[in-house]
C-alpha cells in the first residue's frame, strides 16, 4: 500500500472511530479525493473497513474488536474539524508538553499528530487518550477522576489532579460557544474549570472550534478571546469580534 493511500486510510478508520458509518460521497470530499479512489484504496486494503450501501463501515466481522463508542456531537461538521485538526496538529513540535482539552473537536487534532514527532500529552477524555495512545513517539499522561459518559469527561474527584504538577508548553482548548461580547463558554461547569487550570499553567493556549460555534453562549464561562494567543477557526472570525482576538490561525 503506498503512503497516500495508507494515509487516507488511517484517517477513515479515525473518522469511523467517530461514527458508524460515512456515505462514500462524504467521505471523499473530506479527503479531496474522487470516490473512485476511495473504492480502489477499499479494495487494495486489508479488510479492516469495507463498503456496504454506498457507505464506509467497518467490517462487521471486526466490530468486537474495539467497543469504543463517542457521541453525537463528534459526527457533525467533520470536514470543518478535520481542517482545525491539521492545522492545529502542525503547531506541535518535538519535545512539546502538550495539554488536550476534552470537546469532540480535539480528538482530530490527535488523529492528524506525525508519528514522528516525540511529545508529551496530557489529556482528561478518554476519546481522545484512545486516539493518542496508538502514537509510539508520545509520552501520555491522562487525568483520572469521576467518568462522564455524556462527554467522555474525566472530572478529578479532588481538587488537585495530574495538571496541578504539570507545566504544558502549549494547551489546546474546545469551546462550544465564541461570542465577540460574552466571551468563550461551554456546556458544563466541571469541564469549564479544567479548561480554566489549563489555561493559567500553559505558556500557549489555543482556541480551537468550528463555525458553529461562532455567536453562541453556553452557561459555563471560560474567558474572553484576549486570553487565548491563538485561535483556529476554518472561517475568519466575523468583524464584530474584537481585533484583540488576533492573531487568528484560518484553516484553508
Amino acid at each position: 500500500m503506498d503512503t497516500k493511500t495508507n494515509s487516507r486510510i488511517q484517517k477513515l478508520e479515525f473518522l469511523l472511530k467517530q461514527m458508524d458509518k460515512i456515505h462514500l460521497r462524504d467521505a471523499a470530499s473530506i479527503l479531496n479525493v474522487s470516490e473512485m479512489t476511495i473504492r480502489r484504496d477499499l479494495s487494495t486494503e486489508s479488510g479492516a473497513l469495507v463498503l456496504l450501501g454506498g457507505y464506509i463501515v467497518k467490517d462487521p466481522q471486526r466490530l468486537n474488536e474495539n467497543g469504543y463508542f463517542i457521541f453525537e456531537q463528534q459526527s457533525k461538521n467533520i470536514a470543518q474539524k478535520m481542517q482545525i485538526g491539521k492545522l492545529a496538529a502542525e503547531q506541535i513540535n518535538d519535545g512539546d508538553v502538550v495539554f488536550f482539552d476534552c470537546g469532540s473537536t480535539i480528538p482530530f487534532i490527535a488523529s492528524q499528530i506525525s508519528d514522528s514527532v516525540n511529545f508529551t500529552a496530557i489529556c482528561c477524555s478518554i476519546n481522545t487518550f484512545m486516539i493518542l495512545q496508538e502514537k509510539n513517539q508520545c509520552n501520555l499522561i491522562l487525568c483520572g477522576g469521576h467518568y462522564s459518559r455524556d462527554n467522555s469527561f474525566l472530572n478529578a474527584l479532588t481538587l488537585q489532579n495530574e495538571l496541578d504538577a504539570i507545566c504544558p508548553t502549549k494547551a489546546f482548548i474546545s469551546a462550544a460557544g465564541v461570542h465577540h461580547q460574552k466571551g468563550v463558554t461551554c456546556f458544563r461547569f466541571e469541564e469549564a474549570r479544567v479548561k480554566i487550570k489549563a489555561m493559567q499553567k500553559a505558556q500557549q493556549t489555543i482556541l480551537v472550534f468550528d463555525d458553529s460555534k461562532l455567536g453562541k453562549i453556553q452557561q459555563a464561562y471560560i474567558g474572553e478571546l484576549n486570553q487565548f494567543d491563538s485561535v483556529i477557526c476554518n472561517v475568519p472570525l466575523p468583524e464584530a469580534f474584537p481585533q484583540h482576538a488576533q492573531p487568528t490561525a484560518i484553516a484553508k
